[in-house]
């Protein structure tokens, strides 16, 4: 068996051409949505991303502002740009890049941002919404996820995923947006005993836990579908993901590739929940746009 590839730059290519097509009928009713991203120091890996963003959401048609603060600048200064981007109606997402300096309070700083902008779903409102089920910002990774699976005609209700790793940002919510969809869900992490028993189970697995290679065919149930999340450097300093994907490949069924599998997806998820609220506040007539 030769598992399919899940091709995320072409999904998100796809579904980036929608989001543009959106953001120019949202213009012509005289609203252009904005995204305000702030980078925090000179860390290459988020000047790296920040870039993307900027350059993802200029083709996309949006406006786009970036507000690059030392690493020494004060909790207090941060918080004072957060609040004047928070009062700013051309500006409908805002995004801090993580992770902060260790001396500003990154949940702090994720509370000061309007729940109304916040376009990477980590405010504890987003978060709450999520999961009961109501409308709100997803957090963008399990979000193209979620887009990926739809798009590749994968049927969650009734499978069984296992994922591994618990952060707030993938881990968490990516079970909740599957027990959403009927899935039933399992979470291993590092104190997990005996992981291969709980991964050998999984119809769908997520991997989150940003070891490199970690995940091989023994970890792997025959068919399943892989979803690597992880973006690491091999010994020879290639990018690889969490998953060994030549070993996981002669199991698998389908299974994302590391680069281009849900990297691409991440940043298209975050243009569309800026498109989305944009739309609702030029609905609502709260925020307006250039």
């Amino acid at each position: 068996m030769t598992a399919k590839i899940i091709d995320g730059v072409a999904i998100g290519k796809e579904l980036r051409g929608e989001i543009k097509e959106g953001v120019s009928i949202l213009e012509a009713s005289g609203c252009k949505p904005g995204l305000a991203v702030i980078l925090v120091g000179e860390d290459p890996a988020s000047q790296t991303y920040v870039k993307n963003k900027e350059k993802s959401s200029v083709e996309a048609g949006m406006k786009s502002e970036l507000i690059r603060l030392p690493a020494t600048v004060t909790e207090k200064e941060l918080l004072s740009h957060v609040d004047q981007l928070n009062k700013d109606e051309t500006i409908h997402g805002i995004l801090v890049q993580l992770p902060l300096p260790k001396h500003i309070n990154e949940d702090l700083v994720i509370q000061a941002i309007d729940p109304r902008k916040d376009v990477d779903g980590f405010h504890p409102q987003s978060v709450g919404k999520m999961m009961i089920g109501q409308e709100t910002f997803l957090p963008c990774t399990p979000h193209g996820i979620m887009e990926m699976l739809n798009r590749t005609g994968v049927e969650i209700a009734g499978k069984h995923a296992v994922i591994i790793g618990r952060s707030n940002i993938v881990g968490k919510p990516m079970g909740q947006l599957l027990l959403q969809k009927d899935a039933t869900v399992t979470y291993c992490h590092s104190r997990t005993k005996d992981l291969p028993s709980f991964t050998k189970q999984a119809d769908i697995l997520i991997v989150a836990i940003g070891r490199a290679k970690f995940v091989t065919d023994e970890h792997i149930k025959d068919g399943a579908i892989v979803i690597d999340v992880g973006m690491n450097r091999d010994e020879n300093g290639k990018l690889c993901g969490d998953v060994d994907f030549e070993k996981a490949k002669t199991v698998a069924s389908a299974i994302t590739p590391v680069p281009g599998g849900v990297g691409p997806m991440t940043i298209t998820m975050l243009l569309k929940n800026t498109l989305q609220s944009a739309e609702m506040a030029c609905k609502k007539g709260d925020l307006q746009a250039e």
